[in-house]
């Protein structure tokens, strides 16, 4: 394969709407991982924290 500027330059220019509506999916899409990775952890925070209660309830009636 001969190396031309065909091969590595897109000649058709993106229009301005066809950019922003791409960048906009993206940050959206980051945005949404951001938020489903912070509401597993503060399930799993909340799991441990009612587990550590039980916990120290049962512990303590035993006293």
């Amino acid at each position: 394969m001969t190396a031309t500027k065909d091969n590595f330059f897109n000649p058709a220019k993106l229009a301005a709407g066809t950019k922003a509506a791409d960048t906009n999916a993206t940050a959206r899409g980051m945005v949404d991982a951001e938020a489903a990775a912070r509401d597993k952890k503060t399930q799993s925070l909340k799991a441990l924290r009612l587990a550590q209660q039980s916990l120290s309830r049962t512990s303590r009636d035993r006293s």
